[in-house]
């Protein structure tokens, strides 16, 4: 009888979290909230962004990208990686003196890509001082291991070139931690390579990183959200969403370890659980992901749709409030296309384009200009870092006295010196131990991950 009337109770409270969780979402149904205090995005910062969305379009069948087969180095398909990472391709890009590696996203077909991403669970991965996502690290790690020598040869014949990482959703995830391993072992690809001259854009990426590492690589690492996308801002783990949306469609074809009930159950619990969670206890969580380093929001329409602005690009390193909320809109998913990433993205810089022309800005005040953008950067790197220490981000690191942004470019102003860091740093061959394997015939496979 107790049981019987204590279950309306509890009916009543499932309810009611519900509802503050609904509400708290239609408070963010403009897109633009998360964005509201950022600082507009200049062009000259923002114009790789539709050139390389176009580059990841080509490792689409359906989104043929006409380039120049005589600029690609190579492409890998999903028969050549058997699964073990989404089809990329490698392009010489020498108009804009660029190394381009560009992968694909999700595709929703392949089950090897959804065992990708699902291969994950809070705290599995510690890496470089903080947690990481680790399906994509193992497929970082795959691709660096099959690419590392010809990268190594293109960085050794253009000298002057930069180094970029690129790719949507899924491929932006592994994107990130590539050039995470990258930065921390810049030797194995060149005696000449700094961090200055690696970047990634990160297009629409799911959560890969904890919060002390998405700040720390805001110097190499940008992310480019449309407006209400809802991947960067999925804090709920991605393992209990893909449950509950497959045992709702009544999906036996991926075997989820958990009933139907218990399935279609987990994403509202979650969501009622991370609803009653203060924000400063979620920063203090080291195990949680976040879209990684810099963020650049574009923004073109209003609240509830009534209407669009002239798409809008800005940009900041967030500490809190790091697109912590999902948006209720019908483009949530539509937002992460990346058609449409590619074409707000273009008409976005054609805007700033078009605008620096109408001012007619002198070429040597341009110049000054964007030198004070870079040094803005900088300072804002370093505000964030600080920020991220004084609400007591689990592994946050105050700047030092070295890197990046004083007179030595090679090394990380993030980072203590080399002599401290050597001692920590994990090296290409203790990384490739970590997630690989050796077959009977000697050759390199996927470690098998822990139950």
């Amino acid at each position: 009888m107790s049981l019987a009337c204590g279950l309306p109770l509890l009916e009543c409270v499932y309810c009611l979290g519900c509802a503050r969780w609904a509400w708290k979402r239609c408070l963010h149904s403009g897109g633009d909230r998360d964005s509201a205090t950022w600082g507009l995005a200049s062009a000259d910062d923002f114009a790789p962004v539709p050139r390389l969305c176009r580059l990841i379009m080509a490792n689409y069948d359906h989104h043929p990208c006409p380039l120049d087969a005589r600029c690609v180095v190579r492409r890998r398909t999903y028969a050549d990686t058997r699964g073990r990472v989404t089809p990329y391709l490698l392009y010489l890009d020498h108009p804009n003196s660029d190394i381009v590696l560009a992968l694909r996203g999700l595709n929703l077909a392949r089950e090897t890509d959804y065992a990708l991403l699902l291969d994950n669970r809070l705290g599995k991965r510690r890496f470089d001082g903080g947690y990481v996502h680790n399906g994509l690290l193992r497929a970082a790690a795959w691709v660096l291991d099959a690419e590392c020598d010809l990268l190594r040869d293109l960085l050794a014949h253009h000298p002057d070139y930069t180094l970029t990482f690129t790719g949507h959703s899924l491929g932006a995830g592994i994107a990130a931690m590539l050039t995470v391993v990258v930065v921390l072992n810049l030797d194995k690809l060149g005696t000449n390579l700094h961090r200055s001259r690696i970047r990634c854009y990160a297009m629409a990426p799911a959560r890969c990183m904890s919060l002390n590492l998405a700040i720390r690589y805001a110097d190499v690492i940008n992310s480019i959200v449309l407006q209400d996308d809802f991947l960067p801002r999925t804090a709920t783990p991605l393992e209990d969403i893909f449950k509950s949306i497959l045992c709702l469609l009544g999906s036996d074809k991926f075997k989820l370890g958990s009933s139907s009930l218990l399935g279609q159950l987990a994403l509202p619990v979650v969501c009622l659980r991370d609803t009653c969670i203060p924000e400063d206890a979620m920063l203090k969580d080291p195990r949680r992901l976040y879209a990684p380093g810099r963020i650049y929001h574009i923004v073109e329409r209003k609240m509830f749709r009534c209407g669009r602005y002239p798409p809008v690009v800005k940009t900041a390193v967030p500490v809190d409030g790091r697109f912590e909320h999902i948006v209720l809109s019908c483009n949530a998913t539509m937002d992460h296309a990346i058609i449409w990433i590619e074409r707000e993205a273009q008409k976005a810089l054609d805007l700033m384009l078009e605008k620096e022309k109408t001012m007619e800005v002198p070429s040597e005040q341009r110049m000054e200009r964007n030198e004070s953008l870079q040094r803005e950067h900088v300072e804002e790197h370093k505000a964030a870092l600080r920020r991220a220490v004084t609400l007591s981000v689990p592994d946050a690191r105050s700047p030092s006295a070295y890197g990046t942004f004083g007179e030595q470019p090679e090394r990380s102003e993030s980072f203590p010196p080399a002599s401290a860091m050597a001692r920590q740093r994990m090296s290409w061959n203790d990384l490739i131990e970590r997630v690989f394997d050796r077959d009977e015939s000697g050759h390199i496979v996927l470690r098998s991950s822990p139950p």
